[in-house]
């Protein structure tokens, strides 16, 4: 099984052109696609339906998607009726089998004056795939603010472990006559972090190698599959400051699939498509089997 993460920056490339088609492209063929930044009405690019025109690019595969916010730029009445123009911007998951159950999760956040803040989200979707039922979430961190993304790993990491507790979206499903849906343990939080590995955010969701025994697996710390999988860190990079292309200084890592532990003995091969091109972050592919 194949899956990919990509944070398409609302579909506007680093030669300033917006093109669906290439992001298409770019993520094709996997079994399960994660997008970030996905937006409709958007002032950045044009004011495209970029859900409507990806799930119509991709017509193969289903989809959900998690809009984090709605703001107002141009609803107005025309003869005697309401329309409704409101930027939405979100997560995308998109999967070659039926998604069975999700829900979006808003993260914490806080009021900022100096720096552009918006609400953050994760779209988590319950799918059952070729290894069994797992759950994938999509999902885009603050830029800005080490603590207030702490503040949301503490949070995913609340519903990543707890989820057996909390039963996602739905449950007691029985009563209309319907099978409940299963608590599994096996999930991929997808995304683009905007943290550094090593960073107090990342240590808190993957923890820290021990001086002996490396990376812990354990049921309540999320696995890098990079570092599992013994990725080299030059390889890892996903972000070219677009300004500064030649300087490694600003090449960083801040896109990153992270496993449960129960999927540790699945994983098999990642790597960063560095041929792809499009919005800056690159995206990171992942197979497990």
């Amino acid at each position: 099984m194949k899956v990919v993460s990509y944070n398409i920056q609302y579909g506007v490339g680093l030669d300033g052109r917006y093109d669906a088609a290439r992001i298409a492209d770019a993520v094709r063929g996997a079994d399960v696609i994660a997008l970030q930044e996905v937006s409709r009405n958007n002032p950045n690019n044009g004011g495209r339906d970029m859900v409507a025109e990806l799930s119509a690019l991709l017509p193969d595969y289903f989809f959900v998607y998690g809009s984090n916010f709605e703001a107002n730029v141009g609803s107005h009445v025309s003869e005697g009726r309401a329309e409704m123009r409101m930027f939405q911007l979100g997560n995308m998951i998109l999967s070659r089998t039926p998604i069975q159950l999700s829900r979006n999760l808003l993260l914490p956040r806080s009021r900022s004056f100096a720096a552009l803040n918006f609400q953050r989200g994760a779209l988590e979707a319950l799918i059952d795939t070729p290894l069994g039922y797992i759950r994938f979430y999509s999902t885009h961190l603050d830029h800005r603010s080490p603590v207030e993304r702490m503040q949301q790993i503490r949070f995913l990491r609340e519903r990543l472990f707890n989820y057996a507790l909390e039963g996602g979206g739905l449950t007691g499903l029985s009563e209309v006559g319907l099978p409940e849906p299963p608590p599994t343990e096996h999930f991929l939080l997808m995304g683009d972090f905007n943290m550094l590995a090593g960073s107090p955010e990342y240590v808190e969701l993957a923890g820290l190698p021990d001086h002996e025994f490396g990376m812990p697996l354990v049921a309540n710390l999320a696995v890098d599959t990079a570092a599992r999988l013994g990725a080299s860190d030059r390889g890892l990079v996903t972000w070219v400051d677009p300004r500064r292309p030649d300087d490694t200084d600003r090449h960083k890592r801040i896109d990153y699939i992270f496993a449960s532990a129960s999927l540790a003995s699945m994983l098999k091969a990642l790597r960063v498509a560095r041929q792809a091109v499009g919005p800056a972050p690159l995206p990171v592919w992942l197979e497990l089997g």
